[in-house]
């Protein structure tokens, strides 16, 4: 390979390109690829009968911006939207498949960076990332997306639609934390504890999911998951409307969320109870089981006879993140 400029990827082949990303990725390698990156296809093994499988982009200025995130956080955090999407359905996540579209002026150690957060999410994770894509885009654009693969391991998919009255609803993982970072990067200022303040803007950067969270939920009976990529209330709401029923939410139990974690801390127990209802990119999963939970999940309401999302029988609106509201 000719001497490679660290600067534009304007300044590369696709070739040295690819030489420069690949190793990073090698390092997931796992006995279930058969054909690496670099033939027409991946190959893989070992899935199952029933394949997971999933897709998320991020596009720059829209899904990020690179003076609050870095291309190391954008890659955690897009690894993290597909595994959840796994994860909600009781699967496993097995492979990633990475495509990049971008401005040729797009700097090449940004690039690196994206794919060292790639890398590194699969590796907690267990994934092997197989293969992908590369693009070039217009001027400023720079979209970033993620296939993710998964087995059931034999089991039925747990879908949206199975929760019954009757039912507890509970949440694995954090409330509002990404929704609270990202309000406080509008708002330009931290208010409150530091530390309290940098641990809500740093899971809204790098959201993580804890590996084997679906299937362990899927082992213990869960009747209904979902991840929450758009707000608590928007996405028990998909739940509601795929099961015929009604989500109460238990206003105490979310309080006493606000009042035990940073939220409470750094905005208040109003603002940490909005976004505790309301923040997306959390990606915790919230199930329906309908019997005792699974140790560390946490009731946060229950299922009942009705139609659509309330809160200690107060209806709410629809809150949450929409792509294409205006």
């Amino acid at each position: 390979m000719r001497g490679v400029s660290l600067s534009r990827l304007g300044d590369l082949s696709e070739a040295e390109l690819l030489a420069l990303v690949l190793p990073r990725y090698a390092v997931t390698g796992s006995p279930e690829l058969v054909v690496a990156p670099g033939d027409d296809a991946a190959v893989l093994a070992g899935l199952g009968a029933d394949v997971v499988a999933t897709t998320d982009t991020m596009v720059r200025g829209i899904d990020w911006r690179d003076d609050w995130s870095s291309g190391e956080q954008v890659g955690r955090k897009l690894v993290a939207q597909n595994l959840a999407d796994i994860e909600a359905m009781g699967g496993r996540p097995v492979a990633l498949l990475v495509a990049l579209l971008a401005d040729p002026q797009t700097e090449v150690a940004w690039v690196l960076d994206l794919a060292d957060g790639i890398a590194a999410a699969a590796l907690e994770a267990r994934v092997v990332v197989a293969g992908g894509d590369l693009s070039s885009a217009p001027p400023g654009v720079v979209v970033v997306a993620v296939t993710a693969l998964g087995t059931l391991d034999g089991r039925p998919p747990v879908l949206r639609s199975g929760a019954r009255p009757g039912d507890v609803l509970a949440v694995r993982g954090s409330l509002g934390f990404s929704g609270a970072g990202l309000a406080l990067l509008q708002a330009g200022e931290i208010t409150g504890q530091a530390t309290a303040a940098a641990s809500l803007l740093a899971w809204h950067r790098a959201p993580r999911v804890e590996p084997g969270v679906g299937a362990g939920a899927a082992a213990a009976g869960a009747s209904a998951l979902i991840d929450i990529s758009d707000g608590l209330v928007r996405d028990v709401g998909r739940i509601a409307s795929a099961s015929g029923v009604r989500i109460d939410l238990d206003g105490n139990a979310l309080l006493e969320i606000v009042a035990s974690t940073p939220l409470g801390v750094v905005l208040g127990e109003d603002e940490g109870l909005r976004q505790v209802l309301a923040g997306g990119e959390e990606h915790s999963l919230v199930g329906c089981f309908p019997g005792p939970l699974p140790p560390g999940w946490t009731s946060i309401g229950r299922v009942l006879d009705g139609t659509g999302v309330t809160l200690d029988g107060a209806p709410q609106p629809l809150a949450g993140w929409d792509h294409f509201a205006p």
